[in-house]
């Protein structure tokens, strides 16, 4: 079943008018000090926010904020975020101290026609992401229409994103819900060649995706340290690397996985060396790494031969940067590889916080076809996967 987009539901009769619509949004955002570091995913919600209020819906907005485990903490109170998204939106943004019960009802009840809201935290309620029916009805009761615009958590069955959703009558994807769908949609029927960059610290986060990648796409070039595991299956020198020893039968069998696909997988063949992790360490670019020393970035060979890899595209997924970017002495393959994507004619598609910040620290972010907001997400999506947050919105 087709999932209904948010067009389709102002122009049905009678719109939205005078309607409590609750949007699940990712307002998940750094917050230090109660001051909102990078509001890039606030920004991202803007659209469906704006054309809810335009259409005269009573918005109600839900979002999660770091990691607070089922408890009250005032440093994950999303009420630094509703000050930005007001900014932002040129509206006001009343703010409701919890996001069930009386406050919460009492905050929504209030709202005039165009208003917005801002839930705390769901994530201060452990039935929030136990998926918890009861929570679920509490925050079903707080709506009349629902959306959800978080494609960041669309992976997760959470109360917010799957439970509360048969219990509304109408529901939709928001605009940025559909963007994420529709651009991640060519990574699963692309125009060839298709071209995968994976980079990351560890195969055991991304294996699921190395091997539905390895089967999938005409080339995988990896990056980041889990390209270590692989040199290590290949009996290659790794030095003081970070290496998964447990995990490299499963390097081997991703090998494997592209190799019976008719596909190339691609390691670096040469690397940016270090003593230790410190901008001011010692560096060299050397085809062995030797002892005593760490790759801590892709070497110069290795970034042309993935850089020319892309130019030949005609769809590239990236995810996950080509070393330890955030130092700056170790970023020069990411950054090598953000310029070589945002050059490229070929559709595409950058996922993930860290490659997000690297394309973003190299100054290309516009010239990419679409920059997904959902790390985890965006990986299962091109497994093929079905998203609950996605299934939800189709049943």
């Amino acid at each position: 079943m087709a999932v209904r987009d948010l067009g389709a539901l102002l122009a049905s009769p009678g719109g939205v008018r005078g309607l409590r619509v609750f949007v699940r949004e990712d307002l998940n955002v750094p917050v230090k000090g109660g001051v909102v570091g990078d509001d890039t995913r606030i920004r991202a919600a803007l659209p469906t926010l704006r054309r809810l209020a335009e259409a005269g819906a009573k918005v109600v907005v839900a979002s999660h904020l770091g990691r607070p485990k089922g408890k009250v903490d005032p440093a994950a109170s999303l009420r630094p975020v509703a000050e930005v998204l007001s900014k932002r939106l040129g509206l006001p943004v009343a703010f409701a101290a919890d996001c069930v019960g009386p406050e919460a009802e009492r905050a929504v009840a209030e709202l005039p026609e165009g208003g917005v809201c801002l839930l705390e935290n769901l994530r201060f309620h452990p039935g929030e992401e136990k998926n918890d029916a009861a929570f679920a009805a509490a925050l079903a009761r707080l709506a009349d229409v629902y959306v959800n615009d978080a494609f960041g958590t669309a992976h997760r069955a959470h109360a917010s994103t799957a439970g509360m959703v048969g219990l509304v009558a109408r529901r939709a994807a928001g605009d940025l819900m559909r963007s994420e769908l529709e651009h991640l949609r060519v990574v699963l029927e692309p125009k060839r060649p298709l071209v995968c960059l994976l980079g990351g610290a560890k195969v055991s986060d991304k294996l699921a995706v190395l091997e539905a990648l390895a089967a999938r796409a005409d080339v995988l070039a990896v990056g980041g340290a889990m390209a270590y595991t692989f040199l290590r299956a290949r009996g290659e020198a790794t030095g003081a690397s970070l290496v998964e020893a447990d995990r490299v039968e499963d390097a081997r069998r991703v090998v494997a996985a592209a190799e019976a696909a008719g596909h190339r997988l691609l390691l670096p063949i040469d690397h940016l060396v270090a003593e230790r992790l410190d901008a001011g360490a010692p560096t060299r670019v050397v085809r062995e790494i030797p002892d005593g020393w760490m790759g801590v970035d892709i070497g110069p060979e290795t970034a042309s031969l993935y850089c020319a890899e892309v130019q030949r595209a005609g769809t590239v997924f990236w995810n996950g940067p080509m070393g330890v970017f955030e130092i700056d002495p170790f970023a020069g393959g990411t950054k090598a590889v953000a310029k070589a994507v945002a050059e490229s004619s070929a559709v595409s598609v950058v996922g993930g916080g860290d490659s997000l910040a690297a394309v973003n620290k190299t100054g290309v972010a516009a010239q990419i076809t679409h920059l997904s907001t959902g790390g985890g997400a965006s990986l299962e999506y091109v497994q093929g996967l079905v998203l609950p947050g996605v299934a939800a919105l189709e049943g």
